[in-house]
């Protein structure tokens, strides 16, 4: 499990305060795992309110803020070709992919629940999960995603779909809702700060509406690779 900085000063910090910490992080992880879990078996859509802490998402949206000043954001491909959307006729975000390799704190912590978070499903719901991949994702002003599912064509790894969103005091107004669609009926979910969302890639047709302020997220998937 990763750290916080401040808990590896061993001499400062007793060892049964990180103990204690530990134990009710566990603790409290756990509880937002069932709740996606929960909504996901009885709505098929899974949603946590305060999934990630305050503090994690004020520093992956800093994370992301600073990719996009450095140039690094990039247009989003589609499909397995990763081919650009130039005229951003089905999505306008850019992206950049988390490297599960990082030593960025933020990321690492990250990485570090939606392991556990595998771990749990794979304990609790036996889903055989074994890989992740996720990335940063930004819409701009006027962009959007057209409905679509998450499994590529000829490549059935990804399972489930995770979202987490870092947008501070979002609002009905500010658009960018994800638009979950069921049958005739869509269901409208507003990208708020802390905000996670987790379904099934290969069922669930979505689309983002088109966004009125920059939005942001952590966006990936729960993978079994044979």
């Amino acid at each position: 499990m990763y750290l916080p900085t401040q808990l590896l000063l061993i001499n400062i910090q007793p060892l049964e305060l990180i103990k204690d910490y530990l134990q009710r992080h566990t603790y409290i992880m756990e509880a937002k795992f069932e709740e996606l879990i929960e909504g996901f078996v009885t709505g098929n859509i899974g949603i946590s309110e305060t999934f990630l802490s305050l503090q994690l998402a004020e520093a992956l949206q800093q994370n992301l803020l600073r990719l996009k000043r450095d140039s690094r954001m990039v247009s989003a491909g589609i499909g397995n070709a990763q081919v650009k959307d130039k005229n951003q006729k089905v999505r306008g975000d850019k992206t950049c992919w988390l490297d599960t390799n990082t030593r960025n704190d933020a990321e690492m912590e990250f990485l570090d629940i939606i392991r556990q978070f595998m771990g749990h499903l794979n304990k609790t719901c036996f889903t055989g999960l074994n890989a992740c991949e996720f990335h940063y994702a930004l819409y701009e002003e006027g962009t959007f995603y057209s409905k679509h599912r998450d499994q590529l064509k000829n490549d059935y790894n990804r399972k489930f779909s995770m979202i987490s969103y870092l947008n501070k005091d979002w609002v009905e107004s500010d658009g960018g809702q994800l638009i979950i669609h069921r049958d005739e009926a869509t269901e409208n979910i507003l990208p708020n700060n802390q905000k996670a969302i987790f379904f099934q890639s290969d069922i669930i047709e979505h689309e983002v509406a088109i966004a009125t302020r920059p939005r942001m997220s952590v966006t990936g998937w729960l993978k079994r690779v044979n």
